[in-house]
């Protein structure tokens, strides 16, 4: 069935958690979707929860307690079950009811934050998971429309003169506060916004991943409005 992603060589577009687990990463393709059109209320969950810090983790007991319309419990029913098939997969995700992400602003000159464009790293051989409910949503972006910032000259001068160190040391200082995770988008960069209610797969870096990690951002929050985000 075609669908905004259909023609994104990215993406592969599965149509089931079987599938979306259980498919390989390969050559430009480091991003998949099980597309779903949800059915359910989730701005009334989002209303009905409590923000307790900028970032608040959502417990099943949390979820469980809310009383709900109908269509309040659709949606209910929707996460319980993606927390159910991600963990019984063997990950750990997590609920989060959002209001906003600290910012890194103490660096004029480049951000690692996650608002800017980077990729997730691990040891271990592992892919991030997310899926947003409601609110905002991410996007991301093909490898090929973007440059690693510390590869970007007037960025790595000051990078060089912030190190202050041995010139053997500085790819380990760059690594060790993460500037090598983030990504500049190029003039011709399209992002692709990721949609509410479809949950992704995305290829990270780590020592046996075959593909290049997934380049993605949070987006900007809606004003006054919360995010709902199931991530792993």
């Amino acid at each position: 069935m075609k669908n905004a992603f259909s023609d994104n060589t990215q993406i592969k577009v599965v149509p089931s958690f079987a599938e979306l687990i259980n498919s390989d990463f390969h050559g430009v393709m480091n991003a998949m979707c099980w597309h779903r059109n949800l059915v359910g209320d989730f701005k009334e969950i989002v209303d009905k929860l409590e923000l307790k810090e900028n970032i608040t983790e959502v417990s099943i007991e949390d979820l469980l307690a809310l009383q709900l319309s109908e269509k309040g419990n659709l949606a209910r029913e929707i996460i319980l079950t993606d927390l159910q098939l991600l963990t019984g997969f063997g990950a750990f995700p997590s609920l989060n009811l959002l209001k906003s992400y600290e910012r890194d602003d103490e660096l004029d000159f480049i951000s690692t934050d996650v608002y800017s464009y980077h990729v997730d790293r691990s040891p271990i051989a592992t892919d991030t998971f997310l899926c947003t409910y409601h609110g905002a949503v991410s996007d991301i972006l093909p490898n090929d429309q973007v440059e690693q910032k510390i590869l970007i000259p007037e960025i790595r001068e000051k990078l060089k003169a912030l190190h202050d160190g041995p010139a053997a040391d500085f790819e380990n200082f760059l690594e060790e506060y993460f500037f090598d995770l983030h990504y500049q988008p190029k003039l011709s960069a399209k992002p692709v916004n990721l949609g509410l209610g479809h949950l992704w797969r995305l290829a990270v870096d780590h020592p046996t991943q075959l593909v290049l990690p997934c380049v993605h951002r949070a987006p900007v929050e809606n004003e006054g409005e919360y995010r709902l985000l199931l991530i792993c």
